[in-house]
Protein backbone atom coordinates (compact mmCIF):
# COMPACT_ATOMS: atom_id res chain seq x y z
CA UNK A 1 0.00 0.00 0.00
CA UNK A 2 1.10 3.56 -0.73
CA UNK A 3 1.88 5.48 2.40
CA UNK A 4 -0.37 8.53 2.75
CA UNK A 5 1.21 11.86 3.61
CA UNK A 6 0.12 13.27 6.96
CA UNK A 7 -2.17 16.33 6.94
CA UNK A 8 0.54 18.33 8.70
CA UNK A 9 3.01 17.54 5.91
CA UNK A 10 0.58 19.00 3.40
CA UNK A 11 0.03 22.15 5.47
CA UNK A 12 3.63 22.87 6.43
CA UNK A 13 6.53 21.29 4.54
CA UNK A 14 10.20 22.25 4.74
CA UNK A 15 10.92 25.02 2.24
CA UNK A 16 13.88 23.30 0.63
CA UNK A 17 15.49 24.85 -2.48
CA UNK A 18 14.30 23.63 -5.87
CA UNK A 19 16.63 21.99 -8.37
CA UNK A 20 17.81 24.76 -10.75
CA UNK A 21 18.27 22.11 -13.46
CA UNK A 22 14.88 20.47 -12.98
CA UNK A 23 13.45 19.16 -16.26
CA UNK A 24 10.07 20.33 -17.58
CA UNK A 25 9.76 23.09 -14.98
CA UNK A 26 6.79 25.28 -15.93
CA UNK A 27 4.66 28.00 -14.36
CA UNK A 28 2.22 26.69 -11.76
CA UNK A 29 -1.52 27.49 -11.64
CA UNK A 30 -0.85 29.58 -8.53
CA UNK A 31 1.75 31.66 -10.39
CA UNK A 32 -0.69 32.15 -13.27
CA UNK A 33 -3.34 33.35 -10.82
CA UNK A 34 -0.79 35.76 -9.36
CA UNK A 35 -0.17 37.13 -12.87
CA UNK A 36 -3.91 37.55 -13.41
CA UNK A 37 -4.15 39.62 -10.23
CA UNK A 38 -1.14 41.70 -11.28
CA UNK A 39 -2.74 42.60 -14.59
CA UNK A 40 -5.64 44.24 -12.74
CA UNK A 41 -3.19 46.65 -11.13
CA UNK A 42 -1.38 47.17 -14.45
CA UNK A 43 -4.67 48.00 -16.16
CA UNK A 44 -5.45 50.54 -13.44
CA UNK A 45 -2.08 52.25 -13.89
CA UNK A 46 -2.45 52.31 -17.70
CA UNK A 47 -5.93 53.83 -17.38
CA UNK A 48 -4.52 56.59 -15.18
CA UNK A 49 -1.80 57.35 -17.73
CA UNK A 50 -4.36 57.43 -20.55
CA UNK A 51 -6.54 60.01 -18.81
CA UNK A 52 -3.57 62.13 -17.72
CA UNK A 53 -2.27 62.43 -21.29
CA UNK A 54 -5.75 63.03 -22.73
CA UNK A 55 -6.27 65.84 -20.19
CA UNK A 56 -2.93 67.44 -21.15
CA UNK A 57 -1.11 66.46 -17.93
CA UNK A 58 1.36 64.16 -19.62
CA UNK A 59 4.47 64.93 -17.55
CA UNK A 60 2.77 64.39 -14.20
CA UNK A 61 0.84 61.41 -15.55
CA UNK A 62 3.99 59.68 -16.83
CA UNK A 63 5.80 60.10 -13.50
CA UNK A 64 2.80 58.83 -11.54
CA UNK A 65 2.44 55.89 -13.92
CA UNK A 66 6.11 54.96 -13.45
CA UNK A 67 5.76 55.18 -9.66
CA UNK A 68 2.66 52.99 -9.63
CA UNK A 69 4.05 50.50 -12.12
CA UNK A 70 7.25 50.08 -10.14
CA UNK A 71 5.30 48.98 -7.06
CA UNK A 72 3.37 46.41 -9.10
CA UNK A 73 6.38 45.13 -11.04
CA UNK A 74 8.85 45.02 -8.17
CA UNK A 75 6.54 43.00 -5.93
CA UNK A 76 5.79 40.68 -8.88
CA UNK A 77 9.47 40.29 -9.72
CA UNK A 78 10.56 39.54 -6.15
CA UNK A 79 7.94 36.82 -5.80
CA UNK A 80 8.74 35.37 -9.24
CA UNK A 81 12.44 34.85 -8.50
CA UNK A 82 11.69 33.55 -5.01
CA UNK A 83 9.15 31.03 -6.24
CA UNK A 84 11.56 29.84 -8.92
CA UNK A 85 13.99 28.90 -6.14
CA UNK A 86 11.75 27.83 -3.23
CA UNK A 87 8.21 26.92 -4.29
CA UNK A 88 7.19 23.89 -2.19
CA UNK A 89 3.42 24.33 -2.78
CA UNK A 90 2.36 23.63 0.79
CA UNK A 91 -0.70 25.27 2.32
CA UNK A 92 1.31 27.97 4.08
CA UNK A 93 3.11 28.87 0.85
CA UNK A 94 -0.21 29.09 -1.01
CA UNK A 95 -1.78 31.26 1.69
CA UNK A 96 1.17 33.65 1.77
CA UNK A 97 0.99 33.92 -2.02
CA UNK A 98 -2.68 34.77 -1.74
CA UNK A 99 -1.78 37.46 0.80
CA UNK A 100 0.54 38.86 -1.87
CA UNK A 101 -2.37 38.88 -4.30
CA UNK A 102 -4.51 40.74 -1.78
CA UNK A 103 -1.81 43.37 -1.50
CA UNK A 104 -1.67 43.69 -5.29
CA UNK A 105 -5.44 44.21 -5.46
CA UNK A 106 -5.13 46.88 -2.76
CA UNK A 107 -2.50 48.65 -4.86
CA UNK A 108 -4.86 48.49 -7.85
CA UNK A 109 -7.63 50.05 -5.77
CA UNK A 110 -5.35 52.88 -4.67
CA UNK A 111 -3.84 53.79 -8.04
CA UNK A 112 -6.67 56.13 -9.19
CA UNK A 113 -6.02 58.28 -6.09
CA UNK A 114 -2.47 58.87 -7.33
CA UNK A 115 -3.67 60.48 -10.57
CA UNK A 116 -5.24 63.48 -8.83
CA UNK A 117 -4.18 67.04 -8.05
CA UNK A 118 -3.50 66.00 -4.44
CA UNK A 119 -2.25 62.41 -4.78
CA UNK A 120 -3.05 60.04 -1.92
CA UNK A 121 -0.52 57.23 -1.49
CA UNK A 122 -2.30 55.55 1.41
CA UNK A 123 -3.89 52.51 -0.26
CA UNK A 124 -0.90 51.90 -2.53
CA UNK A 125 1.50 51.95 0.42
CA UNK A 126 -0.75 49.69 2.50
CA UNK A 127 -1.06 47.22 -0.37
CA UNK A 128 2.67 47.30 -1.00
CA UNK A 129 3.37 46.79 2.72
CA UNK A 130 1.14 43.71 2.77
CA UNK A 131 3.03 42.22 -0.17
CA UNK A 132 6.43 42.98 1.34
CA UNK A 133 5.55 41.56 4.76
CA UNK A 134 4.46 38.33 3.08
CA UNK A 135 7.80 38.24 1.21
CA UNK A 136 9.72 38.74 4.47
CA UNK A 137 7.95 35.71 5.97
CA UNK A 138 8.74 33.64 2.87
CA UNK A 139 12.43 34.60 3.00
CA UNK A 140 12.60 33.78 6.71
CA UNK A 141 11.15 30.33 5.95
CA UNK A 142 13.81 29.87 3.27
CA UNK A 143 16.52 30.95 5.70
CA UNK A 144 15.36 28.38 8.24
CA UNK A 145 15.26 25.45 5.81
CA UNK A 146 18.21 26.27 3.50
CA UNK A 147 21.47 26.56 5.49
CA UNK A 148 23.57 26.99 2.35
CA UNK A 149 21.77 30.19 1.30
CA UNK A 150 20.78 31.32 4.80
CA UNK A 151 22.85 34.56 4.75
CA UNK A 152 21.31 35.49 1.40
CA UNK A 153 17.76 34.74 2.56
CA UNK A 154 18.28 36.74 5.74
CA UNK A 155 19.80 39.54 3.68
CA UNK A 156 16.62 39.69 1.62
CA UNK A 157 14.37 39.65 4.69
CA UNK A 158 16.31 42.37 6.52
CA UNK A 159 16.74 44.50 3.40
CA UNK A 160 13.05 44.35 2.49
CA UNK A 161 12.09 45.23 6.08
CA UNK A 162 14.40 48.26 6.26
CA UNK A 163 13.31 49.66 2.90
CA UNK A 164 9.68 49.10 3.82
CA UNK A 165 10.15 51.45 6.78
CA UNK A 166 11.09 54.16 4.30
CA UNK A 167 7.99 53.50 2.20
CA UNK A 168 5.81 53.72 5.30
CA UNK A 169 7.31 57.16 6.05
CA UNK A 170 5.27 58.38 3.05
CA UNK A 171 2.15 57.96 5.18
CA UNK A 172 3.44 60.21 7.94
CA UNK A 173 4.77 62.88 5.57
CA UNK A 174 1.59 63.37 3.56
CA UNK A 175 0.47 65.55 1.94
CA UNK A 176 3.60 65.70 -0.19
CA UNK A 177 4.33 67.90 -3.16
CA UNK A 178 5.16 66.03 -6.33
CA UNK A 179 8.79 67.19 -6.19
CA UNK A 180 9.33 65.75 -2.70
CA UNK A 181 7.43 62.59 -3.65
CA UNK A 182 9.72 62.00 -6.63
CA UNK A 183 12.88 62.46 -4.55
CA UNK A 184 11.76 60.09 -1.79
CA UNK A 185 10.47 57.59 -4.33
CA UNK A 186 13.74 57.62 -6.29
CA UNK A 187 15.77 57.10 -3.10
CA UNK A 188 13.57 54.19 -2.01
CA UNK A 189 13.77 52.61 -5.48
CA UNK A 190 17.57 52.69 -5.42
CA UNK A 191 17.52 50.92 -2.05
CA UNK A 192 15.00 48.34 -3.33
CA UNK A 193 17.17 47.57 -6.34
CA UNK A 194 20.21 47.25 -4.10
CA UNK A 195 18.68 44.53 -1.90
CA UNK A 196 18.99 41.62 -4.41
CA UNK A 197 22.37 42.87 -5.66
CA UNK A 198 23.74 42.77 -2.11
CA UNK A 199 21.86 39.71 -0.80
CA UNK A 200 22.81 37.46 -3.72
CA UNK A 201 26.50 38.14 -3.05
CA UNK A 202 26.36 37.04 0.60
CA UNK A 203 26.50 33.34 -0.36
CA UNK A 204 25.96 31.31 -3.49
CA UNK A 205 23.12 32.62 -5.63
CA UNK A 206 19.61 31.41 -4.83
CA UNK A 207 18.81 28.33 -6.97
CA UNK A 208 16.45 29.93 -9.46
CA UNK A 209 15.54 28.01 -12.60
CA UNK A 210 16.61 29.82 -15.78
CA UNK A 211 13.97 28.42 -18.13
CA UNK A 212 11.26 28.91 -15.51
CA UNK A 213 12.25 32.56 -15.04
CA UNK A 214 12.27 33.18 -18.78
CA UNK A 215 8.81 31.63 -19.08
CA UNK A 216 7.48 33.73 -16.17
CA UNK A 217 8.72 36.96 -17.73
CA UNK A 218 7.32 35.97 -21.09
CA UNK A 219 3.90 35.28 -19.60
CA UNK A 220 3.78 38.69 -17.93
CA UNK A 221 4.82 40.32 -21.19
CA UNK A 222 1.89 38.62 -22.95
CA UNK A 223 -0.45 40.01 -20.29
CA UNK A 224 0.98 43.50 -20.67
CA UNK A 225 0.67 43.38 -24.44
CA UNK A 226 -2.91 42.28 -23.92
CA UNK A 227 -3.55 45.77 -22.55
CA UNK A 228 -2.63 47.14 -25.97
CA UNK A 229 -4.98 44.69 -27.67
CA UNK A 230 -7.71 45.89 -25.32
CA UNK A 231 -7.10 49.47 -26.46
CA UNK A 232 -7.45 48.32 -30.06
CA UNK A 233 -10.75 46.64 -29.26
CA UNK A 234 -11.98 49.88 -27.70
CA UNK A 235 -11.27 51.63 -30.99
CA UNK A 236 -13.25 48.99 -32.86
CA UNK A 237 -16.15 49.32 -30.45
CA UNK A 238 -16.24 53.09 -30.90
CA UNK A 239 -17.15 52.87 -34.58
CA UNK A 240 -19.44 49.85 -34.28
CA UNK A 241 -22.48 52.03 -34.93
CA UNK A 242 -20.90 54.54 -37.32
CA UNK A 243 -18.01 54.06 -39.74
CA UNK A 244 -14.90 56.13 -38.99
CA UNK A 245 -11.85 55.57 -41.16
CA UNK A 246 -9.43 57.02 -38.60
CA UNK A 247 -10.63 54.58 -35.96
CA UNK A 248 -10.22 51.74 -38.44
CA UNK A 249 -6.62 52.84 -38.99
CA UNK A 250 -6.08 53.07 -35.24
CA UNK A 251 -7.43 49.59 -34.61
CA UNK A 252 -5.42 48.02 -37.44
CA UNK A 253 -2.27 49.84 -36.36
CA UNK A 254 -2.79 48.60 -32.80
CA UNK A 255 -2.91 45.03 -34.07
CA UNK A 256 0.20 45.46 -36.23
CA UNK A 257 2.16 47.02 -33.38
CA UNK A 258 1.20 44.54 -30.68
CA UNK A 259 1.80 41.57 -32.97
CA UNK A 260 5.20 43.00 -33.88
CA UNK A 261 6.16 43.59 -30.25
CA UNK A 262 5.13 40.02 -29.41
CA UNK A 263 7.00 38.61 -32.40
CA UNK A 264 10.28 40.36 -31.64
CA UNK A 265 10.17 39.46 -27.95
CA UNK A 266 9.55 35.76 -28.60
CA UNK A 267 12.33 35.41 -31.14
CA UNK A 268 14.31 32.17 -31.30
CA UNK A 269 17.32 33.66 -29.54
CA UNK A 270 17.80 33.03 -25.82
CA UNK A 271 16.32 35.68 -23.54
CA UNK A 272 18.68 34.96 -20.66
CA UNK A 273 21.74 33.01 -21.71
CA UNK A 274 23.65 33.02 -18.42
CA UNK A 275 23.35 32.48 -14.66
CA UNK A 276 25.95 35.16 -14.02
CA UNK A 277 24.64 37.54 -11.33
CA UNK A 278 25.42 40.78 -13.15
CA UNK A 279 23.83 39.52 -16.36
CA UNK A 280 20.78 38.21 -14.50
CA UNK A 281 20.23 41.48 -12.64
CA UNK A 282 20.56 43.53 -15.82
CA UNK A 283 18.11 41.27 -17.66
CA UNK A 284 15.66 41.13 -14.78
CA UNK A 285 15.78 44.84 -13.95
CA UNK A 286 15.83 45.89 -17.60
CA UNK A 287 12.47 44.25 -18.13
CA UNK A 288 10.92 47.03 -16.08
CA UNK A 289 11.23 49.25 -19.15
CA UNK A 290 9.88 46.53 -21.45
CA UNK A 291 6.81 45.92 -19.29
CA UNK A 292 6.23 49.61 -18.54
CA UNK A 293 6.48 50.67 -22.17
CA UNK A 294 4.30 47.76 -23.29
CA UNK A 295 1.51 48.89 -20.98
CA UNK A 296 2.02 52.53 -21.99
CA UNK A 297 1.48 51.65 -25.66
CA UNK A 298 -2.07 50.62 -24.79
CA UNK A 299 -2.61 53.92 -22.98
CA UNK A 300 -1.36 55.74 -26.07
CA UNK A 301 -3.92 54.01 -28.28
CA UNK A 302 -6.66 54.94 -25.83
CA UNK A 303 -5.52 58.58 -26.06
CA UNK A 304 -5.76 58.45 -29.86
CA UNK A 305 -9.29 57.08 -29.64
CA UNK A 306 -10.22 60.02 -27.38
CA UNK A 307 -8.70 62.49 -29.82
CA UNK A 308 -10.45 61.00 -32.84
CA UNK A 309 -13.81 60.88 -31.06
CA UNK A 310 -13.34 64.48 -29.79
CA UNK A 311 -13.04 63.52 -26.13
CA UNK A 312 -9.62 65.15 -25.78
CA UNK A 313 -8.23 68.56 -26.70
CA UNK A 314 -4.62 67.46 -27.24
CA UNK A 315 -3.29 67.30 -30.79
CA UNK A 316 -3.08 64.18 -32.90
CA UNK A 317 0.71 64.52 -32.81
CA UNK A 318 0.62 64.14 -29.03
CA UNK A 319 -1.44 60.99 -29.48
CA UNK A 320 1.00 59.62 -32.04
CA UNK A 321 3.93 60.20 -29.72
CA UNK A 322 1.99 58.64 -26.85
CA UNK A 323 2.38 55.46 -28.91
CA UNK A 324 5.75 56.08 -30.60
CA UNK A 325 7.72 56.83 -27.42
CA UNK A 326 6.78 53.64 -25.53
CA UNK A 327 7.23 51.54 -28.69
CA UNK A 328 10.72 52.99 -29.09
CA UNK A 329 11.52 52.32 -25.42
CA UNK A 330 10.28 48.74 -25.79
CA UNK A 331 12.53 48.08 -28.79
CA UNK A 332 15.53 49.82 -27.24
CA UNK A 333 15.09 47.96 -23.95
CA UNK A 334 14.86 44.59 -25.68
CA UNK A 335 18.06 45.46 -27.53
CA UNK A 336 19.69 46.44 -24.25
CA UNK A 337 18.81 43.30 -22.26
CA UNK A 338 18.99 40.69 -25.03
CA UNK A 339 20.10 41.48 -28.57
CA UNK A 340 23.43 43.10 -27.76
CA UNK A 341 24.39 39.89 -25.95
CA UNK A 342 23.04 37.10 -28.16
CA UNK A 343 23.13 38.55 -31.69
CA UNK A 344 26.08 39.32 -33.92
CA UNK A 345 26.47 41.39 -37.07
CA UNK A 346 23.73 43.83 -38.11
CA UNK A 347 21.11 41.99 -36.03
CA UNK A 348 22.89 43.14 -32.89
CA UNK A 349 22.01 46.79 -33.55
CA UNK A 350 18.80 46.56 -35.57
CA UNK A 351 16.33 47.15 -32.73
CA UNK A 352 18.29 50.16 -31.47
CA UNK A 353 18.22 51.71 -34.96
CA UNK A 354 14.52 51.10 -35.45
CA UNK A 355 13.76 52.48 -32.00
CA UNK A 356 15.12 55.80 -33.26
CA UNK A 357 13.26 55.51 -36.56
CA UNK A 358 10.01 54.93 -34.68
CA UNK A 359 10.44 58.32 -33.00
CA UNK A 360 11.13 59.96 -36.36
CA UNK A 361 7.97 58.64 -38.04
CA UNK A 362 5.44 61.05 -36.42
CA UNK A 363 7.81 64.01 -36.82
CA UNK A 364 7.91 63.60 -40.61
CA UNK A 365 4.14 63.26 -40.91
CA UNK A 366 3.82 59.48 -41.23
CA UNK A 367 1.49 59.30 -38.23
CA UNK A 368 0.33 56.14 -36.52
CA UNK A 369 0.47 54.08 -39.69
CA UNK A 370 4.14 55.08 -40.04
CA UNK A 371 4.82 53.95 -36.47
CA UNK A 372 3.17 50.60 -37.15
CA UNK A 373 5.03 50.15 -40.44
CA UNK A 374 8.38 51.07 -38.88
CA UNK A 375 7.85 48.67 -35.97
CA UNK A 376 6.87 45.79 -38.23
CA UNK A 377 9.76 46.50 -40.61
CA UNK A 378 12.17 46.57 -37.68
CA UNK A 379 11.03 43.11 -36.58
CA UNK A 380 11.33 41.74 -40.12
CA UNK A 381 14.80 43.19 -40.71
CA UNK A 382 16.06 42.11 -37.30
CA UNK A 383 14.88 38.52 -37.76
CA UNK A 384 16.28 38.34 -41.28
CA UNK A 385 19.69 39.46 -40.07
CA UNK A 386 19.52 37.11 -37.08
CA UNK A 387 18.55 34.21 -39.31
CA UNK A 388 21.65 34.71 -41.46
CA UNK A 389 23.99 34.93 -38.51
CA UNK A 390 24.53 32.73 -35.51
CA UNK A 391 24.27 33.16 -31.76
CA UNK A 392 27.30 34.51 -30.00
CA UNK A 393 28.71 31.92 -27.57
CA UNK A 394 27.62 32.67 -23.99
CA UNK A 395 31.24 32.95 -22.85
CA UNK A 396 32.09 35.67 -25.38
CA UNK A 397 30.74 38.54 -23.29
CA UNK A 398 32.62 39.93 -20.28
CA UNK A 399 29.49 39.73 -18.13
CA UNK A 400 29.44 35.95 -18.39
Amino acid sequence: MTKQASPLATILRPLHPRDPDEHHRVATPLELLFDLVSVIAIASAAAGLHHAIAENHAAQGVMTFIMAFFAIWWAWMNFTWFSSAYDNDDVVYRLLTMVLMGGSLTIAAGIPALFTEAPDFTLVIYGYAVMRIAMIILWLRAAYHDPRCRPTALGYAIGIFLVQLLWLSFLFLQPLTFGVSYILWAFAVVLELAVPAVAERLTANTPWHRHHIVERYGLLNIIVLGETLLAGSIALRQFAGEFNLMLVHTALSALVIVFSLWWVYFAREEQLDSHHLRRSLLWGYGHFFIFTSGAAVGAGFAVLVDIITHHSEVSILVGDYAVAIPVAIYLASLWFVRDRYVCIGPARFTLAVFAVLTLVAPAIGLGLEGIAATTALGVIVRNLFAGRAYLAPPTSHPDH
